[in-house]
């Protein structure tokens, strides 16, 4: 079965050249151009939403959000004209996995959704139940779900995969560069702050205190470390 891609664009120009290219590679396309039809079009088939920021009706960084409740395993990735830091901040704090500033490369475009769909293990190959007990903290990498004093957690595909690399090797510092290559692979084109930017959402929602935190840590000059409590 095709991988499906939901591509929100509202200009043809643009939504035609990604339908293409995808196409050529075997995804099957599902077309929007408005905000609103993206959500009557979504489900829990797709994959990935590939998301225009300015849209006729309301922005993308609102249908960031609403997909992201509704559907919080979807890999999405925005596609912006604005290079500023806050829009990508913006992106990013919405639920957004990734983003790409237009103009893009098909190369590009490639690698960032081939990148995302190994976070997201469309497919999965060891039927072996792997759950790791951490504290107060429940990892199942079958499910890809954690957990924390028994409630589950709603992580997107990316912060999950943050932490189980980190979770996997508790008590070990890692760059942002480190975390990078192995999240967003070695191919990655784009700001490394992307890492601090989940981090902090990560924090958000597993910490009691975020400024604070007892479990995901900085390491100053360092990097980041997922600390077992003693």
């Amino acid at each position: 079965m095709a991988i499906k891609i939901l591509v929100l664009e509202d200009e043809m120009s643009i939504r035609s050249f990604v339908k293409i290219k995808l196409r050529k590679l075997g995804y099957e396309i599902i077309e929007a151009e408005r905000g609103e039809e993206a959500f009557e079009k979504a489900d829990e088939s797709i994959s990935i939403a590939l998301l225009d920021v300015m849209l006729p009706d309301i922005d993308g960084f609102e249908v960031c959000r609403r997909l992201r409740i509704e559907y919080p395993r979807m890999g999405i990735i925005m596609l912006t004209a604005k290079g500023q830091e806050d829009d990508k901040i913006i992106g990013l704090s919405s639920g957004a996995d990734d983003y790409i500033v237009k103009p893009f490369s098909p190369r590009e475009l490639v690698a960032r959704i081939e990148s995302l769909l190994r976070r997201i293990e469309i497919s999965a190959v060891d039927k072996t139940r792997r759950v790791i007990d951490i504290g107060i903290y429940e990892l199942d990498m079958d499910r890809r779900v954690l957990k924390k004093n028994g409630e589950i957690i709603s992580l997107t595909p990316t912060e999950y995969a943050i932490v189980e690399f980190l979770i996997n090797n508790s008590e070990k510092t890692f760059s942002r560069n480190e975390i990078l290559d192995e999240v967003w692979g070695k191919s990655f084109i784009g700001d490394m702050k992307i890492v601090d930017v989940n981090i902090r959402r990560i924090r958000q929602k597993i910490e009691d205190d975020p400024a604070n935190p007892r479990y995901l840590k900085t390491v100053w000059g360092h990097g980041y470390i997922w600390s077992i409590e003693k």
